[in-house]
């Protein structure tokens, strides 16, 4: 059952569930971004990080270095059915309310 983002506190973990996928392009990347705060997803993106940092191309062009880096890889889909926990903040409650059409948040 969903829970009014009112009543949750900061520091607890919700769980999201996306229900359906959204329709806009700001909406997509809020749920993007809010997936991305869940604790598993955050390490995958430091170590992808660091990875790209380590293999990153260097060359020097007019005696100059320039380097090439490497595009950032997905960590994250936002489709119908996708689930996450993450810890609730009040600085996420609007982006919360912005997609609560199409995002399902309960305690976790």
């Amino acid at each position: 059952m969903p829970t009014d983002i009112a009543a949750l506190r900061p520091g607890q973990n919700i769980k999201c569930t996306l229900t359906a996928a959204p329709r806009s392009h700001g909406a997509t990347a809020t749920v993007q971004r809010l997936m991305q705060m869940s604790p598993e997803t955050k390490k995958g993106l430091r170590k992808a990080q660091h990875l790209r940092r380590q293999n990153m191309v260097v060359y020097n062009r007019g005696n100059r270095d320039w380097t090439k880096r490497a595009r950032c890889g997905t960590q994250v889909r936002v489709e119908a059915g996708s689930t996450w926990t993450m810890p609730f903040t009040a600085q996420i409650a609007p982006d919360l309310r912005s997609v609560a059409s199409v995002v399902s948040i309960e305690p976790a």
